[in-house]
């Protein structure tokens, strides 16, 4: 199994409203795009620091599922979005 996990830090206009958003646009792909297997999406409630303030758990069952996702054109509209929306961003991807 393929584990892809993704940080963001979203800029600080509008915060709260676009992090609630963007994790509802994230959660409906798992009914657009079959390769994805499991989601989660949480938001920070820590704030500390060191924190980012939403993150992206996602699994797939082979690494092709995760390219199939990574290229899906549901998939790049919430990345457009998501680009518009944050100042940084980190990603693991990793074999379970």
């Amino acid at each position: 199994m393929i584990v892809h996990i993704v940080v963001f830090k979203f800029k600080d206009e509008n915060k709260k409203a676009n992090l609630e958003m963007v994790k509802e646009r994230l959660e409906n792909l798992l009914q657009e795009i079959d390769t994805l297997n499991s989601m989660e999406v949480g938001i920070d409630f820590n704030q500390s620091p060191r924190a980012m303030d939403l993150s992206l758990y996602a699994t797939f069952e082979h690494e092709s599922g995760l390219k199939t996702y990574a290229t899906h054109p549901a998939h790049l509209e919430v990345v457009s979005l998501i680009k518009e929306l944050t100042i940084e961003s980190k990603v693991v991807d990793y074999i379970l």
